[in-house]
């Protein structure tokens, strides 16, 4: 099983290969180079094996209509070859850990339905959001904290996730 740390620096290099093989482009490459540069990150973990990373995730900050801090997770990638070995699972996990101890109410994924949902994200919960994604049945909420998605939410995500 792989350990699940928070990524340093000198990872950023195997964070983007894994990142580009896995969605199999630069986009999400570029996504966490402008997350990092503008300062939106929230936090970053890796998976490593072998003293090699194997997986990422990367939660960013979102600016809401409340006080409460709210948390996106995007993106969240396995190495091609140990996807479907609960590499993912972890991270998400470790992840959720994490940003709730950073003081995150709720996290905001747009990501797929049939993945997500076992974490307790659900379109229902993001039904209250008001976002760029809402209405999309991908978008997904998950509270971190009783009651944060019981009235409506008002977010916009960080520059980055605008093409």
């Amino acid at each position: 099983m792989s350990l699940i740390r928070y990524a340093r620096t000198a990872d950023h290099p195997a964070i983007a290969e894994v990142n580009e093989l896995a969605f199999g482009g630069p986009d999400e490459v570029r996504l966490i180079e402008r997350l990092r540069a503008d300062g939106d990150v929230l936090l970053e973990l890796v998976a490593v094996e072998d003293d090699q990373v194997t997986g990422h995730i990367l939660f960013s900050r979102l600016f809401a209509d409340r006080a409460e801090m709210f948390a996106a997770l995007a993106p969240m990638a396995v190495r091609p070859g140990l996807q479907r070995s609960g590499t993912g699972s972890a991270l998400v996990r470790a992840g959720l850990d994490a940003a709730k101890e950073f003081g995150a109410h709720g996290v905001l994924v747009l990501g797929h339905r049939e993945y997500y949902p076992r974490f307790g994200f659900l379109a229902e919960t993001a039904a209250r959001v008001a976002s760029p994604y809402s209405g999309s049945p991908s978008f997904m909420a998950l509270a971190l904290e009783r009651g944060a998605f019981d009235h409506p939410l008002s977010v916009a995500y960080p520059d980055a996730f605008t093409p």
